[in-house]
């Protein structure tokens, strides 16, 4: 705009002069001047009015310029905001997105967490019924053992009761012959008496005694004639029975007399003849007092483990003959201990934890892991264990139903399924008491050794009723079918003592 105005006013400069030049030439033609001057004169006024608006057209155009500019700023700024609206939008669809992601996700794992509680649920209810079915199943049997043993009491009642009936009548006869032979020894005594003319010292001693000379004459004396009558009464009661020997002695009293120098025959036969109070055999008792007879008579042996050293077990040789699909371990434990450590354990170069029953010193104390072909294992309860008290254990497995059972003290203390179901525990294995196997016969630690008495153990190559568990805990005997006993022990180490006791109650 601004070489636009110059160009004009270089264009009016040069008109200006042109004109002054043609006047100067034609100075006849003033009018014609005259009016070139009133036309300079307006073409000034144009032009002042043609700066003044160019310079307005200026200003505008620099406004102008100034709002392009600041509109310049504001594309941009709305550029990069629009850029910054786009980055933050699709940031914020990212995130919508992972959110919507882990929603989905959540509630997946909202419906597995409700799909296992309905199941735990479905577990313990099913554990629950299968408990409770165990436990009518339990005291059925428990119940049908006592209904057994009492009807086998009834039985040597019954037995018993003959055998005293005939202990009764056989006691019955003696005294019916007792009898008789005192009534021909009264008869004797009359018909000597008769036919003695001279008094005889024995009459000279009854002379100093009226009443038993009385009783001589009378023929029979009040307690011969109880005597008597008891014996007449044909079905016999026991209170006579029970007065037997008082009765006979104070029947023959009478007869006992003191023999003088001169005694006939009949006195010798009648001295002789006389019953008198029997005597009971009286037991020696042993140098250490008397021992109680015990109830649980079905252990056998015990092993005692003093200490808690790496060198005491206990070792079968040969273990496991056969393959097992099921399995009974049951023994007597005792231990002062914290914990009750392993009790038993059997590897091969394949697995060191075929079978094991493993307790350690380190906490949960109050429980023991029962393996079958590691890692699979359960835990057990044993706290109860821990008192110092013997205690009956009992772990069953079968693999055919999936199923462990843990009997502690005759009561189930604890069962589960989906154990090791179809599997087989391998032969030809290392089985040892008292320690835990690392390695095939070693790696023992001392913190998992046994510490306490093992009585009566024995396996089974199958599962135990109930029932059985009940009558091994009871002592009446082991169930059919031991695979390995004590007995079949082939080696003590270290510390370690067997000790041979029947009853349960004379290990210690």
């Amino acid at each position: 705009m601004r070489a636009a105005a110059g160009v004009v006013s270089v264009a009016l400069v040069l008109a200006t002069a042109c004109l002054r030049g043609a006047l100067m030439q034609s100075e006849p033609r003033r009018p014609f001047f005259e009016r070139l001057r009133r036309l300079e004169a307006q073409f000034r006024q144009f032009q002042e009015f043609t700066l003044t608006r160019l310079q307005e057209t200026e200003e505008n155009y620099n406004l102008s310029h100034n709002l392009h500019t600041k509109m310049d700023q504001l594309l941009q700024k709305h550029e990069s905001l629009q850029l910054v609206a786009n980055g933050s939008r699709a940031s914020t669809q990212e995130e919508l997105h992972r959110l919507q992601t882990w929603v989905k996700k959540l509630e997946r794992n909202d419906k597995k967490q409700a799909l296992r509680i309905r199941a735990l649920e479905e577990g313990w209810q099913e554990t629950q019924q299968k408990q409770e079915e165990q436990q009518l199943e339990s005291r059925l049997s428990n119940l049908t053992q006592e209904l057994e043993r009492h009807r086998e009491d009834f039985r040597d009642m019954a037995v018993h009761q003959q055998s005293l009936q005939k202990t009764l009548q056989s006691l019955q006869d003696a005294l019916r012959s007792q009898g008789s032979k005192l009534g021909s020894i009264e008869q004797r005594l009359n018909s000597f008496k008769q036919k003695e003319a001279l008094p005889s010292p024995w009459t000279a001693a009854h002379r100093f005694r009226p009443e038993k000379a009385s009783q001589a004459a009378g023929g029979q004396s009040p307690t011969l004639k109880k005597l008597r009558a008891k014996h007449r009464q044909p079905g016999g009661r026991l209170e006579a029975l029970a007065e037997r020997g008082s009765l006979l002695s104070q029947a023959a009293s009478p007869l006992q007399v003191d023999p003088g120098p001169a005694s006939s025959p009949e006195q010798q036969t009648l001295a002789e003849q006389s019953p008198g109070p029997a005597k009971v055999p009286v037991e020696e008792k042993p140098p250490g007092g008397p021992r109680k007879p015990g109830t649980r008579c079905n252990v056998g042996a015990m092993l005692v483990f003093p200490n808690a050293s790496t060198e005491n077990f206990a070792a079968f040789q040969p273990s496991l003959q056969t393959s097992l699909l099921e399995l009974s371990l049951c023994s007597w434990v005792r231990t002062s201990a914290r914990y009750l450590g392993t009790i038993l354990s059997y590897a091969t170069e394949e697995n060191d934890n075929k079978l094991v029953l493993h307790g350690r010193d380190a906490a949960p104390r109050n429980s023991i892991h029962f393996v079958i072909g590691d890692p699979a294992f359960r835990e057990l309860p044993v706290g109860a264990v821990l008192d110092g008290r013997w205690h009956h254990v009992c772990v069953i497995w079968s693999s055919l139903q999936g199923r462990y059972w843990f009997y502690l003290d005759r009561r189930l203390a604890s069962l589960g399924s989906n154990f090791r179901k179809g599997y087989e525990i391998p032969s030809q294995g290392s089985l040892l008491l008292g320690q835990e196997q690392d390695t095939l016969g070693g790696g023992f630690e001392s913190s998992e050794s046994f510490v306490g008495l093992l009585a009566g153990f024995a396996m089974w190559g199958r599962a135990l009723l109930p029932g059985e568990v009940s009558s091994i805990a009871l002592g009446e005997g082991l169930p059919r079918g031991t695979v390995l006993t004590l007995a079949n022990v082939s080696m003590l180490s270290g510390s370690v003592q067997k000790v041979d006791c029947t009853c349960l109650e004379h290990c210690l």
